[in-house]
């Protein structure tokens, strides 16, 4: 699942790119900083300061690589009103017998108090490129064969 596309709002598009930017830039320049001033105190083997900031610099660089990635694969605006599951609609469901609504996509781009299920998840996983009216089924991280029928699917407008 990991290429498909990530639809997103301008709104979520333009917050995402802020981000990014912020930890290329400046927040990327304030902990360069910071490794430099800890590292001018001298020994650094128990220089407290200095591995903090390295680890902060580490953690600044993993998520503008993932800021990256996802900002490559979006597009803006919303997914095909086809009746297909994909990243970005909002999903109508029987899942075990039990009624669920939620958002197939990234919490990234969700702003509203649905339920988030990632393409990636098992249930996820498990109805993305199928039709409503599908029925289909996925085995839990427990072990257990779970049940879902696709009762609709409708791109999310935010």
């Amino acid at each position: 699942m990991s290429e498909t596309t990530t639809w997103l709002t301008q709104e979520a598009y333009d917050r995402l790119q802020a981000e990014f930017d912020h930890l290329k830039g400046a927040g990327r320049d304030e902990i360069v900083a910071r490794i430099a001033a800890a590292r001018a105190e001298g020994d650094l083997s128990e220089n407290g300061g200095y591995h903090a900031a390295r680890e902060a610099l580490a953690l600044n660089e993993a998520r503008a690589t993932e800021l990256r990635a996802k900002l490559e694969k979006a597009r803006v605006g919303t997914p095909p009103d086809d009746g297909v599951v994909e990243a970005g609609m909002v999903v109508e469901s029987k899942v075990e017998g039990n009624d669920m609504r939620f958002l197939l996509g990234s919490r990234e781009i969700d702003g509203s108090d649905l339920d988030v299920y990632s393409p990636d998840s098992p249930l996820g996983a498990a109805i993305y490129g199928r039709s409503v009216g599908e029925t289909v089924s996925y085995t839990a991280p427990n072990g257990k064969e779970i049940k879902v029928v696709v009762k609709k699917a409708t791109p999310y407008t935010g």
